[in-house]
């Protein structure tokens, strides 16, 4: 009985994300009984499965065998080919896992109920931003990270997909200072000057970059910009002593 009122909890909150008629536009129609399914029924099949593609931002085509544009009566459903329908799998035996536990503690008011879009909310990889953005560095450089950034804040800002706050850049930042990438954690830090113009603390960071490489000049300048911002930044003081002091 508990499987069965967990899997009611997930699909009445897949009905209220997709809709009364989710399948309707798609003239799509189900089979009566399903072919290789081992963690939902049919007629869960009917609603679980357009709540998955809105929830992780995917299409058919991201688990199962078929091509992108084409009918779906041409997709091979039933085939295991794909690794993403086995992790798929894996991840509905996690979520049901979790939404028992969750039954076993006390709660002074309604139940929260865990499904996909609670971490993905529209990211097939529910990755922070800040990770996100280290794996385009590693792939692709800095150019394109940053160019990634502004994809990414152009599609999902609003949407509590990912922490577009200052602090998302900054720590992305000091991580590549960390690692020696001074150049590209001056690139991030320009970045985040640029979207932050008014924050006290991105320009005492971008001074922070221009100090460890070694830009006088420009250390000073951003931490003057900084403490003008904020007079009580008593770290752009010091700094700027030590960088008239020649420190």
């Amino acid at each position: 009985m508990g499987m069965v009122r967990m899997w009611c909890g997930v699909v009445v909150a897949l009905l209220m994300l997709v809709g009364a008629t989710p399948l309707a536009a798609q003239q799509w129609t189900w089979p009566e009984e399903g072919e290789n399914l081992t963690s939902l029924t049919a007629q869960q099949l009917r609603f679980v499965m357009p709540g998955f593609t809105r929830a992780l931002g995917v299409r058919c085509s991201y688990c199962h065998v078929g091509e992108e544009g084409q009918p779906l009566s041409a997709y091979d459903f039933a085939s295991d080919e794909k690794l993403a329908k086995q992790t798929a799998r894996t991840m509905l035996g996690m979520l049901g896992d979790i939404n028992q536990t969750l039954q076993t503690v006390e709660s002074s008011g309604d139940r929260v109920n865990m499904w996909c879009h609670t971490c993905h909310r529209g990211r097939p990889r529910p990755l922070t931003l800040e990770e996100e953005l280290t794996e385009r560095f590693k792939s692709e450089g800095g150019e394109a990270a940053l160019t990634y950034y502004d994809e990414l804040r152009d599609r999902f800002y609003g949407r509590g997909a990912y922490d577009f706050g200052e602090n998302q850049l900054n720590n992305l930042g000091y991580g590549l200072m960390g690692q020696g990438a001074i150049d590209m954690a001056i690139m991030v830090f320009e970045k985040n000057v640029e979207v932050f113009p008014e924050s006290s603390n991105v320009f005492d960071s971008l001074g922070e970059g221009y100090m460890e490489r070694g830009d006088t000049d420009l250390a000073i300048e951003n931490y003057e910009r900084s403490l003008e911002l904020d007079p009580q930044n008593e770290n752009a003081v010091t700094k700027l002593e030590e960088l008239r002091a020649g420190g």
